[in-house]
């Protein structure tokens, strides 16, 4: 590891048929795996949001001959760690374990993935907390501000919907919907994509694949939908009691395989990253007081990707702060970053790119993102000098591209003032 990069070599493994990528570390006794199919919520039908959320949680509450106390008693007792879940585009599973527990995480995991119990008491336990999580996320300005955003922005589709489900969606679904929400993701076919980090061999994993996933079906997991264009709806209130507005802002974003990719990423950061240096934490935050944060960037989902950003304000605020957001979101547009920017933006971020490893779970998680994303093997190693290379001419052309400060889709969920 140096200042100008990080390496991380990944090897393709291939082992019964499926194929995987492994990023091989003996440092540490202790393997993580991550695995994922496309759909997600996206391929729950209509009326039953959510189905494939709470599906994926059933399936470590009890599988096979173990009902749910004595599944989670066998993961515990040797500190392994199994999740499923769903979210808009994608259905995913991971593990970690020591290496001596390996074997019993295997089992544990292909057990939920093939019997997954769905006892009646289970069912009806997790799905009242699915429902009271629907319920509180509707209780204040941010959630209802979400739930608007997201629903103006792609009424057709399912993007638009709360991949959790809503209160209704939930408590009308049956134990025999949650299954069929398992069998249109769980198989072995085109589309289940695999990622490995720890301490294990090529051959190791090789012989891993079809011993975790050779019992599911044959066949490809159906394709979502395609996301179609982001719906510019102007500024919508939702009247919500209480003393703050929770504020979400967007727009069309780029494809995540555009080639402009991590100009934007660069744009960004210097406009509205989390840090103090971003231009909207100075014109919002640090002169005005108008907020304590507010941050804004690419959230990727169907292959594309949409520009969001949020925070909050006073309700006598809200119009002062939207008229400082878009004079800053037409700044960037029309003249981009200057070079002193780009420069801080740049170190930052090659600077920052080693934190993403810390772990086996972080660099399974990446793996398996860079597959979903379409990147090479050499994606990481490259970064650094891909970074490093772009010009404020550039930025200045992708900011210009992507910032659309007519076309920036606000929903203000209090009771707003000064709009």
């Amino acid at each position: 590891m140096s200042g100008s990069g990080f390496s991380l070599p990944i090897q393709v493994v291939q082992g019964g048929g499926l194929t995987a990528w492994l990023a091989e570390d003996h440092s540490v006794p202790v393997v993580s795996l991550s695995w994922s199919w496309p759909g997600g919520a996206a391929l729950d039908p209509a009326g039953q949001e959510g189905a494939s959320a709470l599906a994926a949680a059933l399936m470590t509450e009890g599988a096979g001959d173990l009902d749910a106390l004595a599944f989670a008693d066998a993961a515990r007792d040797e500190a392994i760690g199994l999740d499923f879940g769903a979210d808009r585009d994608s259905f995913a599973g991971s593990l970690r374990a020591l290496t001596p527990a390996l074997p019993q995480a295997l089992r544990l995991a292909r057990l939920a993935m093939t019997a997954p119990r769905f006892a009646p008491e289970d069912v009806a336990r997790l799905r009242v907390r699915a429902i009271t999580r629907a319920r509180q996320a509707l209780e204040g300005p941010r959630g209802r501000a979400g739930r608007a955003f997201w629903s103006a922005a792609y009424p057709d589709h399912p993007a638009g919907r709360p991949a959790a489900g809503t209160e209704e969606s939930l408590a009308a679904l049956t134990a025999g919907q949650m299954r069929d929400a398992l069998a249109r993701h769980l198989r072995r076919g085109p589309g289940l994509m695999v990622a490995a980090s720890g301490a294990i061999t090529a051959a190791e994993l090789a012989a891993l694949l079809p011993e975790l996933f050779g019992a599911l079906p044959e066949g490809a997991a159906p394709e979502p939908p395609p996301l179609p264009a982001f719906r510019p709806f102007g500024t919508q209130v939702v009247p919500v009691a209480a003393p703050q507005s929770a504020i979400l802002f967007g727009q069309a974003g780029i494809a995540l395989r555009d080639p402009d990719w991590e100009v934007a990423q660069v744009v960004l950061r210097i406009l509205s990253g989390g840090g103090f240096t971003a231009r909207l934490t100075r014109s919002i935050r640090e002169e005005r007081g108008l907020t304590y944060g507010i941050s804004a960037g690419l959230d990727s989902l169907f292959g594309e990707s949409v520009l969001v950003g949020g925070f909050a304000t006073a309700n006598a605020k809200v119009g002062e702060a939207l008229s400082l957001l878009r004079a800053e979101w037409k700044r960037m547009a029309e003249a981009g970053p200057t070079p002193e920017e780009m420069d801080e933006a740049v170190a930052y971020m090659t600077g920052s790119q080693p934190l993403q490893f810390t772990d086996s779970r972080r660099i399974a998680a990446t793996l398996l993102a860079m597959q979903r994303n379409g990147r090479p093997l050499d994606w990481l190693a490259g970064r650094p000098a891909r970074l490093a290379a772009i010009t404020p001419a550039r930025a200045a052309a992708l900011a210009a591209r992507l910032l659309q400060p007519a076309a920036l889709a606000v929903t203000v969920a209090g009771q707003p003032e000064g709009l």
